[in-house]
């Protein structure tokens, strides 16, 4: 059985200092960019297409689901939770109000792992609409 919990301080300080280590990747005069959606995409984007992380780095590719998880709060109104099963405890992103439940941290990781390549705005693009098309069949 699935239990979501709102995210504790130790859970909060885990996921901003993944969400750093992406931010990192701008210049210091620049980092403030990564609060733009547009822009934070770009930068997940433009590390993937570059090979900046390695296929078998899965933590560093978690940061970058972190990030996507971030720009889909920002642009499909989701929020960070814990969801707490038989099998652990793992951040994800929820629609208040319905039973819709994202696991951003490896939907970027999972792919490049099997060697796929990874647009990272369609895949938000996508992850969008169908959020959207959930939400209106009550989810």
């Amino acid at each position: 059985m699935q239990t979501r919990q709102p995210l504790d301080d130790e859970d909060t300080a885990r996921l901003e200092a993944q969400r750093n280590w992406v931010r990192g990747h701008f210049e210091p005069q620049s980092q403030h960019l990564y609060s733009t959606l547009d822009e934070k995409l770009r930068l997940l984007d433009t590390m993937l297409a570059e090979r900046w992380i390695e296929r078998h780095e899965t933590v560093k590719l978690q940061c970058l689901g972190v990030s996507l998880g971030d720009a889909l709060v920002q642009g499909a109104g989701l929020s960070w939770v814990m969801v707490e099963d038989e099998y652990g405890r793992d951040p994800a992103l929820e629609l208040r109000g319905t039973s819709i439940l994202l696991f951003p941290l490896t939907m970027i990781s999972k792919r490049v792992e099997k060697g796929e390549d990874v647009d990272v705005r369609s895949m938000y693009s996508g992850l969008c609409e169908k959020i959207r098309e959930l939400a209106s069949m009550g989810g």
